[in-house]
């Protein structure tokens, strides 16, 4: 694996993004990144795993055991949580806040497994945010329609809707960098610890890699799905 994908015990450590290789595309140079490649490892640990998960669904039994319990445990405690927050519109957006769940999750501990999160790089987060905005816009204009939008930019007051209008832009913003500065001062300071103890880095990083990869990775994920539930609840109830 090139510089950067695999974070390994050393003075050569580093928090930063590093071309693996290059192409040319219309006369452009573009680069495959340490993000591309982890991003692409992930995303195949996710496929594997859908694949997997529905060939057992297909020949499941009355008496889930093994795998077939870890598959239906994730899916009810992730419809649990979208529905607690949603109800009645959990099952329309239940199948999408589950895959980002999962997706920025796995991300998130990727760490643990020597990977650079892709979650540290805002060329990932800032996606994710855009979407988000997109389906609450789209249900905002679907259930308030355009005189109801209008409304919501004008309360309080009327000369108050540029203020409104900014503070709907800021949220793909927002929640965006806050997945990413989170999870990127942890790839910092793990790569710091790294690369100035690496003499005495032995066993003790990976209480580290708990609280920064697995607990913080979880809480952002919480975080960022739960503000995404709410603001398109909020789009849908006006």
């Amino acid at each position: 694996m090139g510089q950067g994908i695999l974070l390994s015990q050393g003075a050569d450590v580093d928090f930063m993004i590093h071309g693996v290789f290059s192409y040319h595309l219309f006369g452009q140079e573009l680069w495959i990144t340490t993000t591309h490649i982890c991003l692409l490892i992930v995303l195949l640990v996710i496929v594997g795993f859908s694949i997997a998960a529905n060939r057992v669904m297909k020949h499941a039994s009355e008496v889930p055991g093994g795998f077939q319990n870890v598959v239906e445990l994730i899916v009810e405690k992730l419809d649990g949580m979208v529905e607690g927050v949603m109800g009645r519109n959990a099952a329309a957006f239940a199948n999408y806040i589950g895959t980002i769940f999962i997706f920025i999750l796995l991300s998130n501990i990727s760490g643990l497994f020597g990977l650079r999160p892709p979650t540290a790089d805002y060329g990932v987060t800032f996606p994710l945010g855009v979407m988000t905005f997109a389906i609450i816009h789209f249900n905002k204009f679907k259930h308030q329609k355009v005189s109801g939008v209008i409304k919501g930019l004008c309360e309080p007051w009327v000369f108050w809707a540029p203020i409104n209008i900014i503070g709907d832009l800021a949220v793909p913003v927002s929640l965006s960098l806050r997945l990413f500065a989170n999870v990127l001062s942890g790839t910092v300071m793990m790569a710091l610890v790294y690369a100035l103890l690496s003499r005495i880095a032995i066993i003790w990083p990976a209480a580290l890699h708990v609280y920064f990869d697995l607990f913080s990775g979880a809480i952002q994920t919480y975080v960022f799905c739960m503000l995404t539930m709410t603001y398109v609840n909020d789009a849908i109830e006006g």
